[in-house]
């Protein structure tokens, strides 16, 4: 696809709020117009917090080999538990304690985080591929022991299976992984895709970029608000590319139906989406 250079080619992200702003500087930079929004709503609330923190107040973490961290909003739902609970949370003799994130996700476990757990008993992991299935690799076998899994409630849409195969394939791998639901994931309602609709009807959206399947549910039922089915999307702007962040999110959109132009190969971070659609849509 060639796009004339008379403007910006404006791409629609339907990224929660909290992770926006990222998405939004990078299309910016990138040479594109960007258009947010957001079709879920993520974050923790009193009452995820208070199902976490039991786990953190000492001794409790002592139970644990390792804590397994999905998402940046995981990290900071377990740091709002962690506050006003006195440090460290693992007592100063042990084993190593495995501490592990997902590519720029781990840039939130800086030194006071890991403070915070103890001085010296932490490993932080981050697996070279930013993918659940290669955090349970780099793990390595369980043996039987407890890994905490601070994962989101998903309220309002379908649980993906990102999360409950994440679990399984730890039980697979021998750990005993222990599910607390630290933060919420809601659909954001059926307005959401108001300014896709509008622009879609209008032919004038160049692209759209997904970064979890829940996105893509979430303006689907939106879509449905509006009348609108993926096919009648398709038909109104024939010339909209659909990026997806990652295999994960690419084999979730199209279990939903919706085919996937590009998908990024770099995933640690939204640069390697925007790199990908960026070739795609100024390819000679």
């Amino acid at each position: 696809m060639t796009t004339p250079n008379t403007a910006a080619p404006t791409v629609a992200f339907t990224t929660p709020p909290i992770y926006a702003a990222r998405l939004r500087h990078l299309l910016t930079l990138t040479g594109f117009t960007p258009l947010s929004s957001p079709t879920l709503t993520v974050h923790h609330t009193a009452s995820t917090i208070s199902a976490l923190k039991p786990h953190l107040s000492p001794p409790s973490l002592d139970l644990f080999s390792a804590v397994a961290f999905p998402s940046r909003t995981a990290i900071a739902a377990f740091s709002a538990a962690a506050d006003g609970l006195s440090p460290p949370l693992l007592s100063p003799h042990g084993a190593v304690f495995t501490v592990a994130a997902l590519g720029r996700d781990a840039e939130l476990m800086d030194d006071a985080f890991v403070s915070k757990l103890s001085p010296h008993r932490v490993r932080i992991l981050v697996p070279e591929t930013a993918k659940p299935s290669a955090m349970v690799h780099s793990l390595g076998k369980g043996g039987g022991r407890r890994i905490l899994c601070p994962v989101p409630a998903v309220l309002g849409l379908t649980e993906p299976p990102v999360v409950p195969d994440f679990l399984r394939e730890l039980g697979e791998s021998g750990w005993a992984p222990v599910r607390v639901n630290a933060y919420e994931t809601r659909w954001a309602g059926s307005e959401c895709a108001a300014q896709v609709v509008e622009r879609i009807k209008a032919g004038n959206l160049d692209a759209i970029v997904f970064t979890s399947t829940a996105e893509v549910e979430g303006l689907l039922k939106s879509l449905k608000k509006f009348g609108l089915g993926w096919e009648s999307v398709k038909s109104l702007c024939p010339k909209l590319l659909v990026a997806a962040h990652g295999p994960v999110t690419a084999a979730g959109a199209r279990m939903l139906g919706v085919e996937v132009d590009v998908v990024s190969s770099q995933f640690g971070s939204f640069q390697g989406v925007v790199d990908s659609l960026h070739d795609e849509i100024f390819k000679a």
